[in-house]
């Protein structure tokens, strides 16, 4: 079992199986108290039987299942849970368990920080994603009209359990999902990793645990520094402001894109960008174009506008100004970069079929 803790900011992080992990313990402190485990329709179905019949001391817990899938992280939803633990006589020294992916950890955190002022909640992240981006760093969040994450708090878990053991439920999907957010992990921090990770053909087989935990430990190292996005913290959002577009646009169509997939295809155009501000080299870009279009689907519509109107809602922008990140090379990245809708035209048209 690894411990990771880089500051006494974030909350304790155990890597290995939930049965050698401290998870038994941090139960025993809420044997008097109520216990809720939030689930989707997914890890209702392939994960939650293991900690119900794994763990004794949530063998009557109440069970709360979300809708599966983004468009269902809304207030609407939260209403839905805050009402079932208001029901359940939930109350502020109760325990409530996030054991999914990325919308089951960032709806659980922001419905247990808010309830009764907030109350303790666990992230056990299920998914690839969950594991190196969403479970990890103190951000709850919900999407708003269409905006992805607006309503949101920084609330650290009580704690976080990653069990690797959970990928094997995953679809190959969701293992491109995840291993985007690793991939902007190495590119904006380690180039060592980036070396490895493009090579990697069958995502499935050949990734390892000791890259993950990799990734895991640089948004920790981020996170420990500037855990309110004050600053530092902003290069984690390399590829998210057009991602967060690109997501958005197609949510609510018949080809929604999933976060990573959407992430992928905004670094590879933030990338482009960095190209064009001679932040980046060329040959740099060029290892980051095939891989990205090797490993993704390059979904970009003919909606240039209509994205810039996704992106002037981005909660990093200031001053009015679309800002992004841009990369200084591999392993280098820079924050608060202005972006104006010229020089995204220009960035997009190639991509554009």
């Amino acid at each position: 079992m690894h411990t990771a803790s880089f500051s006494e900011q974030l909350s304790p992080l155990e890597w290995g199986p939930l049965s050698n992990a401290r998870f038994l313990d941090l139960l025993a402190q809420f044997s008097n108290s109520k216990i809720a485990i939030l689930v989707d329709e997914n890890t209702h179905d392939y994960c939650l039987e293991y900690l119900i019949t794994g763990f004794e001391a949530l063998a009557n817990a109440e069970v709360i299942m979300l809708p599966a899938g983004e468009e269902n992280k809304v207030l609407e939803v939260c209403f839905q849970v805050w009402e079932t633990l208001t029901e359940a006589g939930f109350g502020r020294h109760d325990l409530l368990l996030n054991l999914g992916g990325g919308v089951v950890t960032d709806l659980g955190g922001f419905v247990a920080s808010v309830y009764k002022r907030g109350f303790s909640f666990v992230h056990i992240p299920t998914s690839l994603l969950g594991m190196v981006d969403a479970a990890v760093g103190g951000k709850t969040g919900i999407d708003l009209a269409g905006f992805k994450n607006q309503l949101g708090t920084f609330q650290e878990p009580l704690a976080t359990f990653v069990d690797t053991g959970f990928l094997q439920t995953l679809p190959d999907a969701e293992w491109r999902n995840g291993f985007a957010e690793l991939l902007k992990h190495a590119l904006i921090a380690d180039t060592a990793l980036w070396t490895t990770l493009s090579k990697i053909k069958d995502i499935r087989q050949e990734l390892t645990a000791g890259q993950i935990q990799r990734g895991l430990d640089i948004k920790r190292e981020i996170v420990a520094q500037d855990p309110t996005e004050r600053g530092l913290r902003k290069v984690l959002n390399f590829g998210h402001t057009i991602g967060h577009a690109l997501e958005s646009y197609y949510l609510h169509t018949e080809t929604p894109l999933s976060h990573g997939h959407a992430v992928a295809i905004g670094m590879l155009l933030e990338a482009q960008l960095s190209v064009e501000q001679s932040t980046l080299s060329k040959t740099e870009f060029q290892s980051i174009e095939k891989y990205i279009k090797q490993t993704y689907q390059l979904q970009i519509p003919n909606n240039t506008e209509g994205l810039w109107a996704l992106m002037q809602q981005d909660k990093k922008n200031a001053n009015g100004e679309v800002r992004i990140c841009l990369l200084a090379g591999i392993g280098n990245c820079l924050f608060d970069q202005k972006l104006t809708f010229e020089d995204f035209k220009h960035v997009l048209a190639p991509y554009i079929s």
